[in-house]
């Protein structure tokens, strides 16, 4: 496959991911029934996967790795923060104020993500 065409998939799959977790999110501050509903576990789960394989092809495909390129090894890390903060959000936060925070703190890392990923650069700076 052409990597545009994978670094496109990349991009929509983490566009659809944000877009899930969000939504989830919003479910969950309303307590709506349909957080529990099979389809909306599931659905995340093969979008993210698709976001992983394709992260992993552009990656052998560029040539550039994680702790080989520090903007990738900032992606990565900042990722396993995100997906923590999305547990405690959705499923693993003890009160609804702590999966509150951890909902709203996902949002900023997300943000670091995407940044990173533009810049390609783990240091953000105005200049």
């Amino acid at each position: 496959m052409d990597y545009t065409v994978i670094k496109y998939l990349h991009v929509s799959c983490a566009a659809l991911s944000y877009a899930g977790f969000f939504t989830r999110g919003v479910l969950m501050l309303r307590a709506a029934p349909l957080l529990e509903a099979r389809w909306v576990r599931v659905v995340p789960h093969v979008v993210d996967t698709v976001l992983l394989a394709s992260a992993i092809a552009l990656a052998a495909m560029s040539r550039q790795y994680p702790l080989l390129e520090p903007w990738l090894t900032a992606k990565l890390v900042a990722l396993v923060v995100y997906i923590g903060l999305g547990m405690m959000a959705l499923r693993r936060g003890r009160t609804r104020r702590g999966r509150v925070v951890a909902w709203i703190v996902a949002q900023f890392v997300f943000i670091y993500i995407v940044a990173v990923a533009l810049t390609r650069s783990p240091v953000l700076s105005p200049a």
